[in-house]
């Protein structure tokens, strides 16, 4: 399969490369940047211009139920979700039924997700037997058979000592582990964070100290036995600081955010929502606060989805009884641009926390764009905004953020340079009121910004000269007034979405001036 990717903006954060150009693959391997080879003649050609080509994105933790708890979800169906989201390299914790403490399992999980073909599965495997924290698993064994990592989750050890044998164990064999802390005494019978919301709402809360106790002491046992460690999912400002001051003394340490938790806190709690049952909980706004700074200044280089799909009745119960958890693979590449989007990270920053970071956190072979390596693309349009969950693909729905925009839509997928998903076009939708269609035109948002046009101006009007000149996307981030122009101009394209009540007399002020402006109405100054 030859296949070339014409004139996307080429973003690959791990040799800063930053141009529009074009890409050629063959053979499953990137096979020049610019120019086309000598000879070279591609089967298929992607027009991509106003897109952006980054690496396929690398998330840490991505729970895909199988074997087990196929009522939740599947490898299969979860890593088509994953495709979805851009995602080509993800890792599965090893919570599974059985528990992925044996190379047969591991074996399993590898030979389905190689037969499911959507995205390079590689499995996290159980630190101790059963995850029980009695006796240690096999781990050169599961190492060998293709685990990269290994993890207690939340589970706890059986000791203290007990984990430090594990650690030195470890470290003799350069393997990587996994913690995700969490004092199991001071979290128990916990459900929320542990402040003035839970207090309200009658919720155990779980305190900030069972984190960062956790915390504090696996920092000393791997300052003590060298062992190669990450942190997964922290949630709290205290561990921010501690992380940031282990980094500072030299430890190897790294970690990641679960990207919700970037977005949501405890007050969003308020309605009670199952939805937003997590574990570890949401913090308070200062923590999501400080979380976001500690994405912004690289102590924390990696940003996961920590995906974990259920099925409908786990989350059709009172908060206190429904399973915690967020099916949120499809949407990782969302959340992250909207750090980009409130002015947190520019675009290459914000990619690398989903590419390179994850990446060289578990020293993966993966979230990089070099010659000869394999063509694990994604792209997507930074100007199209979407609605989360109309082509849900992932078997579990619980998810808070359901129904609400996203400001990017991720539109092909590469796996091994094979094309693993693609965005339909749009089918073909009509607008009586005002005599057109969405697909009358070569590039959806002609149509959109026609029908716009026409709720403000009055049916049959004709579209300014001028409109269509440049596209949107080719105005974020280039003009100076482009961004609140672009958001008006959405707005008003919103409200002309078919099927929808709009008086045409009555059009949203703010929006108008601004789709008047894109379209050149000189009557309107920029």
């Amino acid at each position: 399969m030859r296949l070339t990717i014409e004139g996307a903006r080429v973003i690959d954060p791990a040799s800063q490369f930053d141009e529009i150009t074009d890409l050629h693959i063959a053979a499953g391997h990137i096979l020049a940047l610019g120019a086309a080879p000598e000879g070279f003649s591609p089967n298929q050609r992607i027009d991509a211009r106003g897109l952006i080509a980054c690496p396929g994105l690398v998330d840490l933790n991505v729970s895909l139920r199988e074997p087990g708890y196929s009522r939740k979800g599947s490898i299969a169906s979860e890593t088509r979700a994953a495709a979805a989201g851009g995602v080509t390299t993800l890792c599965c914790p090893p919570d599974s039924r059985p528990v992925l403490d044996t190379p047969a399992v591991a074996e399993l999980i590898l030979d389905r997700s190689q037969a499911a073909g959507n995205a390079r599965v590689l499995p996290i495997g159980a630190l101790t037997k059963g995850l029980e924290g009695e006796q240690l698993s096999e781990l050169v064994a599961l190492r060998d058979a293709g685990c990269v990592a290994f993890t207690q989750g939340l589970r706890p050890m059986g000791s203290n000592r007990i984990l430090r044998r594990a650690l030195e164990y470890a470290a003799t064999f350069g393997l990587t582990i996994i913690f995700t802390p969490q004092d199991a005494d001071l979290a128990e019978g916990g459900m929320a964070h542990e402040g003035p919301t839970a207090s309200r709402l009658g919720l155990v809360g779980i305190p900030e100290s069972a984190e960062t106790v956790a915390l504090a002491r696996d920092l000393l046992l791997i300052e003590q036995t060298g062992v190669r460690a990450h942190f997964s999912g922290l949630t709290s400002a205290r561990a921010m600081d501690m992380l940031a001051d282990a980094q500072a003394r030299g430890l190897p340490v790294t970690a990641d955010v679960a990207a919700y938790q970037l977005l949501l806190c405890d007050e969003d709690l308020t309605g009670f929502s199952s939805q937003l049952h997590v574990m570890p909980p949401l913090r308070s706004a200062d923590d999501r606060r400080a979380l976001r700074q500690a994405v912004q200044s690289g102590v924390v280089q990696a940003i996961a989805s920590h995906h974990q799909p259920h099925e409908a009745e786990a989350k059709r119960v009172p908060f206190a009884a429904s399973a915690p958890g967020i099916s949120s693979v499809e949407i990782l590449l969302p959340l992250t641009m909207t750090l980009v989007a409130d002015g947190l990270l520019e675009m290459p920053a914000a990619l690398s926390r989903v590419t390179t970071g994850p990446a060289a956190a578990l020293g993966l072979s993966a979230g990089q764009l070099s010659l000869g390596g394999a063509a694990d693309i994604t792209l997507f349009d930074p100007a199209q905004a979407c609605e989360i969950g109309r082509n849900w693909l992932s078997r579990g729905a619980n998810c808070p953020f359901i129904g609400k925009g996203a400001p990017v839509a991720v539109t092909h997928t590469l796996y091994g340079g094979k094309l693993v998903y693609q965005t339909h076009r749009p089918e073909r939708r009509s607008n009586a009121a005002h005599d057109t269609t969405l697909s009358d035109w070569k590039e959806p948002w002609h149509g959109r910004i026609r029908l716009a046009w026409q709720i403000t101006a009055g049916p049959g009007a004709g579209l300014p000269a001028g409109t269509g000149t440049c596209r949107p996307d080719r105005l974020v981030g280039t003009q100076r007034h482009s961004r609140p122009l672009w958001r008006g101009l959405r707005t008003q394209c919103d409200a002309a979405e078919p099927g929808k009540d709009q008086r045409a007399d009555q059009p949203r002020a703010g929006a108008v001036v601004a789709l008047r402006q894109f379209c050149g109405d000189p009557s309107v100054a920029a």
